[in-house]
C-alpha cells in the first residue's frame, strides 16, 4: 500500500502526535465562531501556514466544521502548488495520507472519476512535498469522526476546469470541498489589512477573478467561487487576519482568511 508520508511535521506544526493534538486542541478550544446557520455547510476555504501563524484563522473554520462531524464523509482538498511548477491540476496514486496522528485513507473511486477531466493529470511529484493539502489533515482527523480525502493540488488553471472538478465530486449530503488559501505575502501590516479587505469583499461577493498577489490560492478559489455564483450559494466571512495579529512582526505580514459557503 502505497502512502504518502508528512513533509512538514515538526516545521509548520509538531511532529509529535500529542503535542499536536493539545496545539489543535487549544486552537479549536479559543476559536471564535459565532456564525452558525440551518443550511448545510457547503464549502470553506482556510489558510495553510505554520500553525502559529495561520492557525487561530483556520480553527474558526474547522469549529465550523465540528458541529457537521457526523454528515461529512469526505472532503475534497484543493491547495496551491509551491514546490513544483505546474499548470492544471494533480492527483496522487497513493492510497493514504500520513501525519502524526495516523493515516487518511483516500478516495480512490472518486480520483478515479476526476482523473480523466480537462486539465487534470496524475503527478505524485506534485503532492510529495507540499504543505497546503498536508496541514489541513491534522484538523479535519480532529474535528471529523470519519471521512475520506480526495486531494487535488491546483497550479495555473482555467477557473472552469477547477469547478468541473468541484461539480463532479460535490454533493451536499455527504462531500465538503475545502480550498487552502492564504491571502496576501509580506506587505506592510496596514497595507495588508486593506489588500485583505478588498479580497474579501471579492469572495464575498463570488467573483471569480482573484489574481496570486490577492491569494496565493487563487486558481482553487476562483473555480470555488465561479461555481458558488452559477448556483447562487453565499460565501461568509469566518475571519480575516494576518501573521502580525498572530505570532508576526508587522513589518511583511501574511494575510490569512476563513470563509464559508452555504446554499
Amino acid at each position: 500500500m502505497d502512502i504518502r508520508e508528512p513533509a512538514v511535521a515538526g516545521l509548520f506544526y509538531p511532529d509529535n502526535p500529542l503535542q499536536l493534538q493539545q496545539d489543535i486542541d487549544t486552537l479549536l478550544h479559543d476559536a471564535d465562531t459565532p456564525y452558525a446557520v440551518q443550511q448545510p455547510l457547503l464549502a470553506l476555504v482556510v489558510p495553510h501556514a505554520g500553525y502559529v501563524y495561520s492557525g487561530p484563522v483556520a480553527a474558526t473554520a474547522y469549529k465550523l466544521l465540528g458541529r457537521e462531524k457526523q454528515r461529512i464523509r469526505r472532503v475534497v482538498l484543493l491547495g496551491p502548488s509551491h514546490r513544483v511548477a505546474l499548470f492544471g491540476m494533480a492527483i496522487p496514486t497513493v492510497e493514504k495520507f500520513r501525519t502524526p496522528l495516523g493515516d487518511v485513507t483516500l478516495d480512490c473511486d472518486a480520483l478515479k472519476k476526476i482523473a480523466g477531466l480537462e486539465g487534470v493529470a496524475t503527478r505524485d511529484d506534485a503532492h510529495a512535498l507540499e504543505h497546503s493539502l498536508e496541514v489541513q489533515l491534522p484538523f479535519l482527523q480532529t474535528v471529523l469522526e470519519d471521512f475520506t480525502l480526495v486531494p487535488v493540488v491546483v497550479g495555473q488553471a482555467d477557473a472552469e476546469q477547477v469547478r468541473a472538478v468541484m461539480e463532479t465530486l460535490w454533493s451536499p449530503g455527504d462531500t465538503l470541498i475545502l480550498v487552502s488559501s492564504d491571502l496576501s505575502h509580506f506587505l506592510p501590516y496596514a497595507t495588508a489589512q486593506a489588500a485583505d479587505r478588498q479580497t474579501t469583499r471579492q469572495i464575498e461577493n463570488c467573483e471569480p477573478s482573484l489574481q496570486g498577489e490577492q491569494a496565493c490560492g487563487c486558481y482553487s478559489l476562483n473555480g470555488l467561487l465561479l461555481l458558488a455564483s452559477q448556483r447562487g450559494y453565499r460565501v461568509v466571512t469566518l475571519d480575516q487576519r494576518n501573521s502580525g495579529d498572530t505570532a508576526g512582526n508587522k513589518d511583511q505580514v501574511v494575510g490569512y482568511g476563513s470563509y464559508a459557503v452555504y446554499q
